[in-house]
């Protein structure tokens, strides 16, 4: 789906409420605003955890280092991981719509591997084609994600969940809080639903959720 340039723009704003919100939530700011989403194409539905995939167990979190890359072998993405802040308004700084093959990496929270929820960003599509995270809901429970460290060290990580919420039943704790404490943990985020020219956004956010289970050099 192609919008106008100025969706683009305010889907983009939107993007970076929701992330702003994430990052009072960290600081145990309690009024987190509710039902914003980023920007995503096309209908997708949740997938959840098949009962019959079984999961390998946790591996000991790594200590903390910096991510270089993210590759997800069964959607063919390989792409190079920039840390992203927070700009002069005090909203987090998404990854520009020009650098769409680049996933965001939250500075401010967890590093991929250690202890914690660590949060990574994609955009879905541009005006024109396609972005990283253009297929991020056909991931499966029990798939891998890699990340590339800067310690030379590979995070691997098993999916165990993947949902779409809608803005309606946006919440930040369920979304980024840690599904069992102590362990690595990992969040995919980019848009779902479908787009609304109404309110010039989209309608959900797809969340991938993954936990460390195994490492590599």
């Amino acid at each position: 789906m192609r919008t106008p340039g100025r969706g683009r723009l305010l889907t983009g704003v939107a993007w970076v409420v929701l992330l702003l919100g994430l990052w009072l939530w960290g600081r145990e700011v309690t009024d987190v605003r509710h039902g914003i989403s980023a920007p995503t194409t096309g209908d997708v539905a949740a997938v959840g955890r098949p009962p019959e995939v079984e999961l390998p167990p946790a591996t000991k979190p790594l200590t903390p280092a910096l991510p270089q890359r993210i590759d997800i072998p069964g959607l063919g993405v390989q792409a190079p991981v920039v840390a992203r802040g927070l700009d002069r308004e005090g909203a987090v700084d998404a990854p520009p719509y020009d650098q769409a093959g680049v996933v965001g990496w939250y500075a401010a929270g967890v590093r991929p591997g250690a202890a914690g929820t660590a949060l990574m960003v994609g955009h879905v599509d541009t005006e024109t084609r396609p972005a990283v995270f253009y297929k991020l809901s056909m991931v499966k429970p029990g798939e891998t994600v890699r990340v590339i460290r800067d310690d030379g060290r590979v995070a691997e990580f098993t999916v165990d969940d993947v949902e779409v919420v809608t803005r309606e039943h946006f919440d930040a704790r369920q979304a980024y809080g840690p599904r069992e404490r102590g362990r690595a943990e990992l969040r995919l985020i980019t848009c779902g639903g479908t787009f609304d020219r109404a309110s010039r956004s989209y309608t959900a956010n797809v969340i991938v959720s993954a936990y460390l289970t195994g490492t590599g050099l």
